[in-house]
């Protein structure tokens, strides 16, 4: 059974820096894209981050140049690194594995970011 865990998240100043991990179990990460998503209270989930197979990423606009995803396959984890955050990054934060052929895709439960003063 693949299980997606999620950590990293918590309470920090605008301006402040957090990581976000992403460790999966029950599979290997290497044959999945994997992806940061975020959901803020009111709102639908949307796409922060995503990283290929073949390590190729993509950035949500009002993050770029911020935000940096990386991945490590012999860790099977992948990486959110957040910079110079704003209130608006406040959000549940989740990962997000998925390949096309089969079609797979797993969730973690998410963790929460809060920035604040």
């Amino acid at each position: 059974q693949v299980q997606v865990v999620e950590s990293g998240g918590g309470l920090v100043q605008p301006g402040g820096s957090l990581r976000l991990s992403c460790v999966a179990s029950g599979t290997q990460i290497s044959i999945y894209n994997m992806g940061w998503y975020r959901q803020a209270p009111g709102k639908q989930r949307e796409l922060v981050a995503t990283i290929t197979d073949a390590r190729t990423t993509n950035y949500a606009d009002f993050v770029k140049g911020r935000f940096t995803i990386s991945r490590d396959n012999a860790k099977n984890t992948v990486t959110l690194q957040m910079n110079s955050l704003k209130h608006e990054d406040t959000a549940v934060y989740f990962c997000n594995l998925h390949r096309a052929a089969p079609w797979r895709e797993y969730w973690g439960q998410g963790t929460q970011v809060t920035v604040s003063s």
